[in-house]
């Protein structure tokens, strides 16, 4: 009885010290909330103690918006990023712009719709150490602001080839240098938009709830195999995609009556939910599905 106790009490002092965690972090990422992520995502040095140090991360379409800045935090985090995006003037900014402060990070061409350029994003990947323990997908299209129903041939091919089929050909293609790590973790970064959808995103609402189906997939095939798999479904962001003309901003004023959302979310808000979910802390959090937003849709 005093073992069981003295266990309890352990417990205890964990518990509570894990939830002060959740607090700070919740505090440091209110209070940095309304300033943009240009003037701050490289304010703070790497992190060599965090259980993320030395592992190789990979990230598609990582150059801007919320792939840049899952990047930045995770290399904040000390992993070696890969990261990649399909022009290569973008890719140079942003290698360029996080090697500046101190970063380990390269970059490649990946237009993850073409298997030439997995297999460069594979090999570019496995030359800091041949094994890589983080994916992060964060690479998507739509082509078309419509009807669903209204949508080609060809655009329902684009979007489903390149929201969810490459992804699951790259990670088919990662999975041998993976499956040897310890712990290692794969982020499927989608959309709200899989529970609520947006009817002018036409085919794209589909694509994103057939990616939060593919999670589920993953996650009971890779489990066995010590990956973790999990989804993130952010809610509006300020993305160069968000803020162009005849898209989602004229929805705020309709979001706000329904759900009382006052402004968009930054890119950097999304940051501190990837770094758990990759890391040692969520190593028995498989095939959830994570909103970030100041609602959420699954209530």
């Amino acid at each position: 009885m005093l073992k069981r106790n003295k266990f309890n009490a352990q417990l205890g002092i964990q518990t509570v010290a894990a939830m002060l965690r959740a607090v700070s972090w919740a505090v440091r990422g209110f209070h940095c909330a309304s300033v943009p992520l240009s003037a701050r995502m490289y304010s703070q040095t790497v992190d060599n103690s965090h259980s993320l140090a030395g592992k190789v991360t990979v990230i598609t379409e990582s150059s801007k918006g919320t792939g840049l800045a899952v990047a930045w935090r995770l290399a904040q985090d000390g992993t070696h990023v890969v990261t990649s995006r399909w022009k290569q003037q973008n890719v140079d900014r942003a290698v360029t712009a996080l090697r500046e402060e101190g970063l380990s990070v390269i970059g490649t061409v990946c237009h993850v719709g073409k298997a030439e350029d997995r297999e460069r994003l594979v090999g570019t990947a496995l030359e800091p150490s041949g094994g890589i323990d983080i994916l992060v997908c964060a690479a998507g299209v739509n082509p078309l602001v419509g009807s669903t129903l209204g949508a080609s041939e060809q655009i329902w091919d684009k979007i489903l080839n390149v929201n969810v089929k490459s992804l699951a050909l790259l990670l088919s293609r990662l999975l041998p240098y993976m499956e040897n790590q310890q712990g290692s973790s794969v982020v499927l970064v989608s959309s709200m938009v899989s529970y609520v959808p947006i009817p002018k995103l036409g085919v794209c609402n589909t694509s994103k709830t057939a990616l939060l189906g593919l999670c589920k997939s993953l996650a009971i095939v890779l489990a066995p195999k010590g990956i973790g798999v999990n989804y993130l479904a952010p809610g509006i962001i300020k993305t160069n995609f968000v803020q162009m003309e005849k898209t989602l901003p004229f929805l705020l004023p309709d979001f706000n009556d329904l759900y009382r959302l006052q402004r968009f979310g930054e890119p950097e808000q999304c940051t501190g939910i990837v770094s758990f979910l990759c890391s040692s802390d969520a190593s028995y959090i498989i095939g959830e599905n994570v909103v970030v937003a100041i609602y959420s849709p699954k209530l």
